[in-house]
């Protein structure tokens, strides 16, 4: 089940789709984030402010370096010894859609512990854009029957995999940190 569909999703993304996926917080809309106009989709769908950036997901810490010119340490330490799911936001994005990078040159990355994830993170051997399955300026969708219809219908591919869970599920811890190692919580 998992196997195929990551292989689906997989797909979608590489024809430049747009996916609707259960993550390790909650309900995610994702695409590849070096494709601008799949991004693009996504903001449309959102009805999103272009200048909000959507965050990035990774299936290792180790690849944080292909995608952060200059990534403190201090990260490496504060994702392994998380509790909950990290957003790290970090200076000097590179190798991502200009459309993904905030004015001030970061990007929010978190490294995903969820199964499905990190296998299609593996098979596109890229980023995957992360953003919570909802219009903006509604509320984040705690599990799949909380998605708008609206929503639904306006992805690609729909990831058959814990749409019927109740496990109330919660957005990510997200922390700006700096090169030098100073941090402040954006949300906690």
């Amino acid at each position: 089940m998992l196997r195929d569909e990551v292989a689906k999703a997989f797909k979608i993304v590489q024809e430049g789709g747009i996916i609707l996926y259960p993550t390790d917080t909650i309900w995610g809309i994702g695409c590849d984030a070096t494709n601008t106009e799949a991004i693009q989709k996504i903001y449309r769908l959102k009805q999103r402010d272009e200048a909000k950036s959507m965050i990035i997901l990774l299936d290792t810490e180790n690849k944080l370096e292909s995608y952060i010119s200059e990534v403190n340490p201090l990260a490496f330490e504060l994702i392994e010894y998380a509790e909950n799911p990290l957003t790290l936001v970090m200076p000097g994005a590179k190798n991502i859609s200009p459309a993904l990078i905030a004015a001030d040159g970061s990007v929010g990355i978190r490294v995903s512990k969820y199964p499905f994830c990190q296998q299609l993170i593996q098979r596109m051997r890229k980023p995957l854009v992360s953003t919570s399955a909802n219009i903006s300026g509604k509320p984040s969708p705690q599990y799949f029957s909380q998605i708008d219809q609206e929503i639904i219908d306006g992805v690609d591919y729909v990831v058959d995999l814990e749409q019927h869970s109740k496990e109330i599920k919660t957005p990510s811890t997200i922390m700006k940190l700096a090169p030098d190692g100073r941090f402040e919580f954006l949300r906690r």
